[in-house]
């Protein structure tokens, strides 16, 4: 899904962005994450983002912090513009975030909203922002091969001919989203430095799990 707004640096985003804070999800730039949102507070949420610049940011409590009324965030997240909306009559909001960049989280700040909202800072990130290149450096054979053994620990199967149309970066970063790892193997995957370094550890993680259990459960 495309983005009719050019992101192409850090000066495009704003430097203050509301926050969704949601254990296990994994939002990357240039991939798209679904979202089916219920809460009042990230209805108002959403309410506000499409009113203005229809951006939000991902990012993990931190690992063990969950059950805390307000936990404490992770250093990294991700900004996510809005592409597709779509109300079900019901009270929800189907919305689709597509990745823009990663960011670190500066504060929070002190908002009269039902929902957090924090500083960031994406200059760290400027490579998020530009087109993958052409060689990445990831190794693919060993990429499917370890998917191939997931798939098949699992009694899975996969569509191979998309899997085989899709590229090096896209297919990476969809494993990683749809991988299911804990939070803490989710955000290693988010700050991971790049597609390759991504892809590489995706392989390691998924190599251990493989090993432990014969099973392919994820990690929590």
């Amino acid at each position: 899904m495309g983005i009719n707004n050019a992101y192409t640096g850090p000066a495009d985003l704003p430097d203050v962005l509301p926050v969704f804070p949601l254990s296990g999800a994994l939002l990357l730039p240039r991939s798209e994450m679904p979202l089916n949102i219920f809460e009042p507070r990230y209805l108002a949420m959403v309410d506000a983002a499409l009113a203005g610049n229809r951006l939000i940011g991902m990012v993990q409590p931190l690992p063990g912090t969950e059950a805390s009324n307000l936990p404490p965030l992770s250093r990294v997240g991700c900004a996510g513009r809005i592409t597709a909306f779509q109300e079900t009559g019901d009270g929800r909001i189907l919305i689709t975030l597509t990745g823009i960049s990663r960011f670190d989280v500066v504060s929070e700040l002190t908002e009269e909203t039902l929902y957090r909202v924090c500083r960031i800072d994406t200059k760290p990130y400027r490579a998020d922002f530009l087109p993958p290149g052409n060689d990445l450096g990831i190794d693919r054979p060993r990429l499917i091969e370890t998917l191939e053994a997931f798939l098949e620990a699992n009694d899975l199967d996969a569509d191979w001919d998309d899997i085989d149309a899709t590229p090096s970066e896209t297919l990476v970063n969809i494993l990683s989203m749809m991988s299911p790892y804990g939070p803490r193997e989710k955000q290693a995957l988010l700050e991971a430095r790049d597609a390759r370094e991504r892809s590489e550890m995706l392989i390691a993680i998924t190599e251990r799990v493989l090993m432990d259990d014969g099973e392919g459960e994820g990690l929590q």
